[in-house]
């Protein structure tokens, strides 16, 4: 079923629009809660809040060219709540070493200034990633937002973990230069 028919269904309030989104994006949605959590259970239950979730947002949003971004989103931001909550007391090791890497070029704020400056730098970070090679593009998206293993994108794009961790090394250096120079970051 198309995504157009599937928002459709949502528009409608028809309860079908859950069976069909789970039949075409379930696995996915899954699998990216999974990567995030590492737990497979409490990534099946990401799964159904999302699907909660686009049920209780469909409408006022119509995702109809872009169903599956917008339930990524929804799915990413559910695993990495549960992820915060499973952690307070101890650190996830993969957001910490993310967190790290993506430091090298965005340092973070926590006051109200900053706040309001990273929608700027999202605009921005965006606009670098359009202006990059595609394969770049993906791999970074599948590191940082997709939060893949070096070994996953690796294998998923036939290179080796070495290649993978020295392109990701070198998209964060530019991606720091263009900040810069966008006059985002000192």
């Amino acid at each position: 079923m198309e995504d157009a028919h599937i928002v459709q269904l949502y528009l409608q309030r028809d309860e079908s629009a859950i069976d069909a989104t789970a039949s075409r994006y379930g696995m996915r949605l899954r699998n990216l809660a999974n990567s995030i959590l590492q737990d497979i259970h409490m990534a099946e239950e990401c799964e159904n809040d999302t699907y909660l979730a686009a049920w209780n947002s469909i409408p006022p949003h119509e995702p109809f060219t872009y169903l599956f971004a917008f339930l990524a989103r929804i799915t990413r931001h559910l695993a990495l709540d549960r992820c915060r909550e499973q952690s307070r007391k101890k650190r996830n090791v993969l957001l910490v070493e993310l967190t790290r890497e993506m430091e090298q070029c965005i340092p973070g704020t926590g006051n109200v200034e900053g706040s309001v400056d990273a929608r700027m730098l999202g605009v921005a970070i965006s606009k670098f990633l359009r202006e990059i090679s595609e394969e770049r593009r993906l791999v970074f998206l599948r590191r940082y937002w997709y939060m893949d293993s070096v070994a996953e994108i690796a294998k998923g794009f036939s290179l080796s973990g070495s290649a993978v961790k020295t392109m990701l090394f070198r998209i964060r250096q530019e991606l720091k230069s263009y900040l810069r120079k966008e006059g985002l970051i000192p």
